[in-house]
């Protein structure tokens, strides 16, 4: 079984404190792009909030589960953390809810790849990775979230049996690399709307 996590829990604090997940591209919200991809790869989809009443907010969408941090104010690490727990699949597909672009191909190579991997990330170059587009298995998040010091991501990454998915293998299925597409402010979402006009 696989699962997929989208964390929208974040402050939104470079989109003005406005809900990214509820901004509009194409003619529908993020989550809505983002809900509509992911189902066509994944047996589940689980949405991480900060707290019950950000949940609410996703009651009318049918076919997901909305879940709260248990461990709160520390982050996507956070998010991650409650996720995995609550997650069925053993193999977990974890996304920022920023991203409206995302390609069920890609994720389904990710997913291909993990292989025998802790986790399997796409990775720009040594220090720029994907950590919030990439696949991982739950029984090592699980291991790695009991008992850690670091809030970061990238740690986490390298204490994991991680494999480095090159952006070139990506770009093989995605050749403009829109799944990437990463929205954190208004001029950002502003843009990517005047190219698609």
């Amino acid at each position: 079984m696989r699962s997929a996590i989208i964390l929208v829990g974040g402050e939104a604090r470079r989109a003005n404190g406005q809900e990214k997940y509820f901004f509009t591209y194409e003619g529908k919200t993020f989550i809505e792009r983002l809900i509509e991809s992911l189902s066509q790869v994944v047996d589940e989809i689980i949405l991480v909030a900060r707290d019950p009443e950000q949940c609410r907010r996703f009651n009318a969408i049918r076919g997901i589960r909305c879940i709260t941090d248990i461990r709160t104010g520390t982050g996507p690490i956070g998010g991650l953390h409650a996720g995995t727990l609550a997650a069925r699949g053993e193999v977990l597909f974890v996304s920022a809810c920023d991203m409206p672009c995302v390609d069920p191909r890609v994720i389904a190579h990710l997913f291909r790849r993990i292989d025998n991997f802790d986790a399997a990330i796409p990775r720009w170059n040594r220090e720029m990775l994907e950590p919030l587009h990439a696949v991982y298995r739950r029984t090592a998040l699980v291991g790695y979230l009991e008992n850690h010091a670091s809030l970061s991501l990238r740690s986490m990454v390298r204490e994991l049996n991680t494999l480095y998915v090159p952006i070139d293998e990506i770009r093989a299925i995605d050749h403009e690399l829109t799944t990437f597409t990463n929205i954190n402010k208004i001029e950002d979402l502003e843009r990517i709307n005047q190219i698609r006009k």
